[in-house]
């Protein structure tokens, strides 16, 4: 029972992870101009905040759920506007300085996991999402906790798995790109992050009008 309950946390995390959403753009980005360990501890800073949205969601921590339901709309607004910055502040990156600012000093990799953090935790709707899944999957009927214990750790082994592929992947056509090539990567997908964020914010405001 144990390798089951792991098994479907993987698919589960694996299934949460796997959409190209900013968050995998964000890590695509990352990993094309600052290398694999750039990308994944993006998308390691995406699995610890949906790790934690699945134990809210598993352990039925209803103070923090009540809370983020009841500041939703805050949270999400916010959580918009960072998605947006993130993807101005991409659009306007020069590859060459960029470059020459990893070679002259160590790479940031806490502000890399913080800003994908924070972008992920900033989605309320991910504990919704979780709580669905694990009433799909009976685990809301488990009373000993060992088996949403189990759960958890296999999400979050799905998660990593997907990052870890998805950075390696990038990683080996890396070198190929040429420095005019990362300009317009810049360009691209920094207007489609701030796109993204762009559209979270104002689906607020227009389910607000209705």
């Amino acid at each position: 029972m144990v390798f089951e309950y792991i098994i479907k946390g993987i698919i589960v995390g694996i299934s949460v992870s796997a959409p190209l959403g900013p968050l995998g753009i964000l890590a695509i980005q990352r990993t094309i101009n600052k290398g694999f360990i750039s990308g994944f501890i993006s998308g390691w800073g995406a699995a610890f905040a949906d790790i934690i949205y699945a134990a809210i969601a598993g352990f039925g921590i209803s103070i923090i759920a009540n809370f983020l339901d009841s500041h939703q709309l805050i949270i999400r607004i916010v959580g918009g506007i960072l998605v947006a910055i993130v993807g101005v502040k991409i659009f306007y990156t020069n590859p060459v300085r960029q470059i020459r600012k990893q070679r002259a000093q160590k790479n940031t990799f806490i502000s890399d996991f913080i800003s994908s953090f924070l972008i992920t935790i900033t989605n309320p709707l991910t504990v919704i999402f979780f709580g669905a899944v694990f009433a799909g999957l009976g685990l809301d009927k488990d009373n000993s906790g060992n088996a949403m214990v189990y759960t958890l750790l296999g999400i979050f082994l799905g998660a990593l798995l997907w990052w870890v592929g998805l950075t390696l992947l990038v990683n080996i056509f890396r070198n190929k790109i040429r420095l005019r090539n990362l300009w317009w990567i810049n360009k691209i997908t920094g207007s489609i992050i701030a796109v993204f964020g762009i559209i979270i914010v104002g689906s607020i405001f227009f389910n607000f009008l209705k």
